[in-house]
């Protein structure tokens, strides 16, 4: 065999080389897969989702709160929770998460908790695109992990667990003997043919207005003032998404209140609640900024629009942080005569 054809051969061979699956994972799928798709079957959530989070949160159940608390995917305490509790060190110290009595029980709380109005979106996705699912979880608030999405999408990819529901002789199943074909008979059918479903029809969870919704909202987020316009302060898992459907106004129009599009919500960061001022109080007509500090930072403090700032200072639209101490103007100034 030609040298240059052995060294082809080679380089096709590193993309399988690198994809080795790691036995852990593959253990855990084979113990959990039959409860992945009892989860899909029940409750509408796909199998590949479930067995992607629950390979991810618990590190394939070696993690301290799979192994302690039996909490396969990270859930934490909620004001309706009532079972058992543990308390870990994540985003913060000592928070509280829920403890289960055994595994199964933490995958069909998974199942449940994804049930609630937040995540009611990701099921109009369908149970076979595990992308759709994956981005919609993140975009629901489910991790602050910017790379929560692709890392689901990839454990998924890697481990073929889009085929967990689909085709179980992949994973040690067997499908039935197919059946001899029976002999073919005309009938001439009189009446549409009704089909009912075998299927449990989910626990029916009561509506609750909209009103009532951000009345909930604002019991978590209290409304503070800047400028005379009301924002909030985003917490753990909120995202411009969630906090638009809590307050009953559209994403795009809050995202554009706070000079926000194509900009990811942090922890920490004002949300203003109506569009912001042109101008602010007199005395801090002029401001000092410092190298690495952030102009949508700066009107997000003091509650002026970007363009607003932009027009008085003749700034291109694409300055993101300053480079030199620096004065710059939040009102416009008369020209003395």
């Amino acid at each position: 065999m030609k040298k240059s054809v052995i060294i082809a051969l080679a380089v096709m061979a590193l993309p399988l080389m690198a994809q080795k699956q790691n036995q852990t994972y593959l253990d855990y799928i084979e113990q959990w897969k039959e409860t992945a798709v009892q989860q899909q079957t029940d409750y509408g959530v796909p199998a590949a989702i479930t067995m992607a989070q629950a390979l991810l949160e618990s590190s394939a159940g070696q993690s301290e709160l799979a192994l302690n608390a039996r909490n396969h995917f990270g859930i934490k305490c909620t004001s309706d929770w009532f079972g058992g509790v543990y308390y870990y060190d994540d985003d913060s110290r000592g928070e509280c998460f829920r403890q289960y009595a055994d595994a199964y029980e933490s995958f069909k709380d998974h199942s449940l908790f994804l049930k609630r109005p937040r995540y009611a979106t990701c099921f109009e996705i369908a149970v076979e695109d595990y992308e759709g699912w994956a981005h919609r979880l993140k975009a629901c608030g489910y991790a602050t992990d910017p790379g929560y999405a692709s890392k689901l999408i990839k454990i998924i990819e890697d481990y073929r667990l889009d085929t967990l529901a689909a085709t179980p002789e992949l994973f040690g199943k067997k499908e039935p003997e197919p059946q001899k074909p029976l002999k073919a008979e005309v009938v001439h059918q009189t009446e549409p043919i009704k089909v009912f479903t075998q299927e449990p029809e989910p626990p029916y969870v009561a509506p609750i207005s909209a009103r009532e919704e951000k009345k909930t909202f604002l019991l978590t987020h209290p409304v503070k003032r800047c400028n005379g316009i009301k924002y909030v302060d985003a917490r753990e898992g909120d995202t411009y998404a969630n906090i638009a459907f809590r307050l009953n106004v559209r994403e795009r129009q809050l995202r554009e209140w706070n000079d926000a599009l194509g900009r990811d919500l942090a922890v920490g960061d004002r949300v203003f609640m109506s569009a912001k001022k042109k101008k602010v109080p007199a005395e801090k007509t002029v401001l000092w900024v410092h190298p690495g500090e952030s102009l949508w930072e700066i009107c997000q403090r003091e509650g002026i629009q970007i363009a607003q700032v932009q027009k008085l200072n003749g700034f291109p639209v694409d300055l993101r942080t300053f480079r030199t101490r620096q004065q710059i103007y939040l009102n416009k100034v008369k020209e003395e005569k």
